[in-house]
């Protein structure tokens, strides 16, 4: 191919184009694997489905630590309430939130140890770089006792467990 003065700008922009495109994948690794433009799932779980950020009902701020604790641990909500979780990761460790229950967190975290690169774009999780911030919007459509929990390794055996209480309407 024979370069030309006026073909360099074109292949400029296609290289620079390319380098946005890998630094953004290379972003997304670190903090919360949802697709930006993703629709909202419809797959229900014990604990609820994907909530519709239109559709929120409470904002519940969520400080996750390094000494493996979730401020706050406990959670209370009602039956049909979509919940806008603002997760702040207050510490230096990648930390995340996962919901379930908590067989269902023990089972996942198992998983992960014997997967260790596992990548998660599920609604019910959120994975936060320390010092950032993440959304997550769930619906809790059924009443009962639910959790979340940090599945990282070794997070969850050291207490990073919380609670969520679902009232029934």
């Amino acid at each position: 191919m024979k370069t030309t003065f006026t073909s360099l700008p074109r292949l400029a922009l296609a290289v620079l184009a390319g380098a946005l495109s890998l630094s953004a994948s290379v972003a997304n690794a670190d903090g919360n694997h949802k697709k930006a433009h993703a629709p909202i799932s419809t797959e229900t779980h014990s604990f609820g489905q994907e909530g519709d950020p239109k559709r929120v009902t409470r904002t519940i701020n969520v400080d996750m630590h390094d000494n493996m604790r979730y401020t706050p641990s406990d959670i209370k909500v009602k039956q049909g309430d979509t919940i806008k979780f603002v997760v702040h990761n207050k510490g230096k460790a990648m930390h995340e939130m996962v919901l379930g229950s908590k067989d269902e967190l023990k089972a996942h975290g198992e998983a992960m140890k014997k997967n260790p690169g596992m990548e998660h774009d599920d609604p019910y999780m959120t994975h936060v770089k320390p010092g950032g911030k993440e959304v997550m919007v769930w619906k809790f459509t059924k009443p009962g006792e639910f959790s979340f929990g940090c599945l990282a390794p070794g997070h969850f055996e050291a207490g990073m467990i919380g609670k969520i209480t679902v009232a029934a309407k």
